[in-house]
């Protein structure tokens, strides 16, 4: 008899933008990156070394049965992620502006030895 499939069995869903491969931290978007970029299971698992091929064949299957709402779900992620980087740019950390002043100091002692 063959067991059943669940989702469940190989992924968590916290929210509608936060899908992970259970037992990791691992998104299923870092899987798809690489798949839709063209790598196959074999070389995903090269780079991925945590997950066994039987994850990450699960997760191909998963956005192959579902292409248009996980290509919805990877776009939602991309535009998050341009986002939270102009967020970034326009305004850094504290620590991100230290270590810009320190390089520019560096630079500027740099330049005036030259």
């Amino acid at each position: 008899m063959f067991s059943t499939i669940k989702l469940e069995d190989y992924f968590e869903f916290y929210t509608a933008n936060d899908i992970r491969i259970k037992g990791h931290r691992i998104g299923i978007q870092d899987v798809l990156n690489y798949y839709l970029e063209g790598y196959t299971p074999e070389e995903i698992n090269l780079d991925l070394p945590t997950l066994n091929l039987e994850k990450i064949h699960a997760t191909i299957t998963f956005y192959l049965h579902n292409k248009l709402q996980i290509d919805e779900y990877l776009e939602r992620l991309e535009k998050d992620r341009r986002e939270s980087y102009q967020k970034f740019i326009a305004n850094p950390p504290a620590v991100a502006k230290k270590v810009q002043a320190e390089k520019a100091r560096r630079n500027a002692a740099k330049t005036k030895k030259q």
